[in-house]
């Protein structure tokens, strides 16, 4: 079993919401701060919202601010992006990746070797 599955991704128009899972197996969010990660060709990995181990703080970029919120269900143990009012520049492939022992901010803003990425899922915002 993969440590870190996404789903939910698609086609969206504008102004259009999605929610994305991450299904985490095999190690505790206690341990390992989480985050939610874009990428498209050509361009610079993004970290777009994370999660410290614990759970207790959490980072959002200034262009999601107010639209996307990262989440988890403990019980299932997952994590989600929901993300609302989506622009076209919200386009790309989202993956979600954790580290053992980190904030929110320095997951998302510091390129780590995560100690688990996930596969991605595509996100196309278009008309």
């Amino acid at each position: 079993q993969l440590p870190l599955v996404e789903s939910g991704g698609g086609l969206v128009q504008p102004g259009g919401s999605l929610r994305l899972s991450c299904a985490v197996s095999g190690f505790s969010l206690d341990d390992y701060g989480i985050g939610w990660f874009r990428q498209e060709p050509g361009k610079e990995q993004e970290g777009v919202s994370c999660m410290n181990s614990g759970g207790s703080s959490t980072y959002y970029r200034d262009s999601v601010k107010g639209r996307f919120t990262i989440d988890t269900d403990v019980a299932k143990n997952t994590v989600y992006l929901q993300m609302n009012n989506l622009r076209p520049e919200d386009t790309g492939v989202y993956f979600c990746a954790a580290l053992w022992n980190v904030g929110a901010r320095t997951l998302c803003v510091v390129n780590y070797s995560y100690d688990y990425r996930g596969q991605g899922t595509q996100v196309t915002v278009s008309s």
